[in-house]
């Protein structure tokens, strides 16, 4: 493993990283407003935004997360994970400068893998030229999100069209988008993980119905995370996206990539948080001294930046793992950053909200709205708990069946791998 990157790599990090000191932190919060005041159905960005994401357009900076040369720059997710990370500096706004913006990210990385050439047309083209959103409905209240087996939204197949019931929530982005793609139960009987399918629903479809945004932290505006009830939607039987029963294997080609973006943009974020605290304590005087001159801001400090370079180590390992064997063999790894990244960052942003004092808790700095957008982290995509039974059944089963093949004398490695 060697996370140098290429002359060119490096070169597309400070165009990136110039591109956003010059032309979006001056507006940050104008531009953050924007987006909880204009963003509306049928208006996916506000003008502000459209008005930077049109020059990143065509400085090239676009659609750096997709590594089909057809669609991005080819990336590997190591190089764009080191991209990445900057835009999380700014994670609800900074990557939709670059078109780079969840979840639009794993619906164009899935419609791209998984779609018909007519859904392509449909959906994926105008998802990469920027011409609209799209949001992902499969989370559901009355049911635990963290086992999608339990789903209980249904599309039935009516001669030509599916027939889908069901309610959603936490379906984010769905205020602007013009497509949903929904995970929903097609095949009732099958075994547990061939029971759903993903269908393309447009949130015009009648059927389709915006119930609300769901207030997350007191937070209810912009695009949303919303609650969305399917009643009798009919949608056309071709919308179905890969192969019915197939859902759970799409979702995963979705989520492998899309846990490595969270965890780099949560880098980002506790990189600027960390940057705040040290500018903070050399600024701020208080008995006699400097911040930076006590020893509790010093440990602060110190803590706060091993354990940002921890977690990049991690994840950057994680996504090569994925790049050279596989999103499969890669499930350990990106499990464990998963738990990692996403606590790391509270704990530094509340580091870095602590050397604050009061300025700390208030919307005067970043630092409070990237704690509350980052606390989502630890549930989003599959909540702690759950990466870390899975993390030690994978470990419990990796042992068992080790001694298993010593019993039996078909030990291939003397010595176990260290890593996984």
């Amino acid at each position: 493993m060697d996370f140098t990157p290429s002359p060119e790599v490096a070169t597309l990090r400070e165009r990136v990283l110039d591109f956003l000191d010059e032309n979006f932190f001056p507006v940050e919060e104008e531009i953050n407003e924007a987006i909880d005041a204009e963003v509306a159905p049928g208006v996916p960005y506000p003008a502000n935004l459209t008005a930077i994401r049109a020059k990143a357009r065509e400085e090239g900076l676009w659609n750096l997360f997709m590594p089909d040369k057809r669609f991005g720059p080819g990336l590997t997710n190591w190089e764009y994970g080191l991209i990445c990370e900057e835009m999380g500096r700014s994670p609800l706004a900074a990557p939709m400068v670059f078109n780079c913006a969840a979840p639009d990210t794993g619906n164009m990385e899935i419609l791209a893998e998984h779609g018909t050439p007519e859904q392509r047309e449909r959906w994926l083209e105008p998802l990469l030229e920027g011409r609209i959103r799209s949001c992902f409905s499969m989370t559901e209240p009355e049911v635990a999100g963290s086992d999608p087996t339990l789903l209980q939204a249904t599309a039935v197949l009516d001669g030509d069209e599916w027939v889908i019931n069901g309610l959603k929530w936490f379906t984010t982005g769905a205020v602007g988008a013009e497509v949903a793609i929904a995970m929903v139960v097609t095949d009732p009987d099958a075994p547990a993980h061939g029971r759903a399918s993903m269908i393309c629903v447009p949130t015009d479809a009648p059927g389709f119905n915006m119930l609300r945004a769901v207030p997350v932290m007191g937070h209810d505006k912009g695009p949303g995370h919303c609650e969305i009830r399917y009643e009798d939607c009919r949608v056309p039987a071709d919308y179905l996206l890969g192969e019915r029963g197939g859902g759970f294997a799409i979702a995963q080609d979705r989520l492998g990539p899309g846990r490595i973006h969270h965890c780099m943009r949560a880098i980002g974020s506790a990189e600027r948080g960390l940057e705040m605290m040290c500018r903070r304590a050399n600024q701020r005087v208080a008995f006699g001294g400097p911040l930076a001159d006590k020893q509790f801001v010093q440990e602060d400090i110190a803590t706060s930046r091993m354990e940002i370079d921890q977690a990049r180590l991690l994840t950057l390992y994680a996504a090569w793992k994925m790049d050279t064997e596989g999103k499969r063999a890669a499930r350990q790894a990106i499990s464990a950053i998963k738990v990692v990244a996403a606590n790391m960052v509270m704990d530094v942003l509340d580091r870095a909200m602590q050397v604050h004092g009061a300025l700390g808790m208030t919307d005067d700095t970043p630092i409070a709205a990237l704690w509350r957008f980052s606390r989502m982290l630890r549930l989003a995509d599959g909540p702690d708990e759950v990466h870390k039974m899975v993390l030690a059944r994978r470990e419990i089963n990796r042992w068992a069946k080790r001694d298993e093949a010593a019993a039996a004398g078909e030990l291939t490695e003397k010595h176990a791998p260290r890593m996984v």
